[in-house]
């Protein structure tokens, strides 16, 4: 699993010390982005429809796309914009529309919507996320992992091996869903909050030090899932 570290992280001296690390910036966060470009190993750029959609903010579709067009190059890559708690047709116009190459991109399959959907999605991206929702929002909990163990069996069966993001994922690491990478802000907000007697540097090589397995199972992996 590839771990993004969501952004902003300050203090700058604190950030420097992480050159080399992968990073999610959303477009509702920009303050890192250039810091990013230029020390990052790759970014995920997050389209922040969960950051609006929690502040009853209107996402900005077209301004999102342009802002990412001298972005998208190299490892890099985007989540096409999707809307929370929407229906498949909201999420295939997005999709529809989007003027990024697919290998550059990744659609988000909500958890409340049908899994003939996400088929459609595994049979034409070779990345897509899994976006907690409706009554699957919390993460982790026995709700979410039922439909999590749905999903994957649905994806191992396709043999297709697609590379399959979890967004606000990175506790998950030790858990038995194969994800190839996951985001969080686990350590942004951890440093800046002051929970954990570490600084951004430790948070983050503890957590890179942990892996998903290679194949999905159903057997629960113990440990800390932080």
């Amino acid at each position: 699993m590839i771990h993004y570290h969501g952004t902003p992280i300050s203090p700058r001296v604190e950030l420097d010390k992480l050159a080399g690390k992968h990073f999610c910036v959303s477009y509702a966060r920009t303050d890192n982005l250039s810091w990013c470009i230029s020390n990052a190993q790759s970014i995920m750029f997050d389209n922040g429809a969960f950051s609006a959609y929690t502040r009853g903010h209107e996402f900005q579709y077209n301004k999102y796309v342009k802002w990412l067009d001298d972005k998208l190059y190299g490892t890099n890559w985007a989540v096409i914009p999707d809307i929370i708690d929407g229906s498949v047709e909201d999420q295939k116009d997005y999709a529809a529309k989007w003027p990024y190459p697919k290998h550059l991109s990744a659609p988000v399959w909500h958890m409340h919507l049908s899994l003939d959907w996400l088929w459609e999605i595994i049979d034409s991206y070779p990345r897509f996320c899994f976006g907690s929702s409706g009554e699957f929002w919390k993460v982790g909990d026995a709700k979410w992992s039922k439909r999590a163990d749905q999903a994957w069996d649905m994806i191992q069966k396709s043999n297709t091996r697609p590379w399959v993001h979890m967004m606000r994922g990175l506790k998950l690491r030790k858990e038995r869903w194969p994800f190839a990478s996951a985001d969080s802000t686990y350590v942004a907000r951890g440093f800046k909050d002051k929970k954990y007697p570490f600084c951004p540097k430790e948070m983050c090589e503890k957590i890179d030090a942990v892996q998903t397995p290679l194949k999905f199972t159903t057997e629960i992996m113990i440990g800390d899932n932080r």
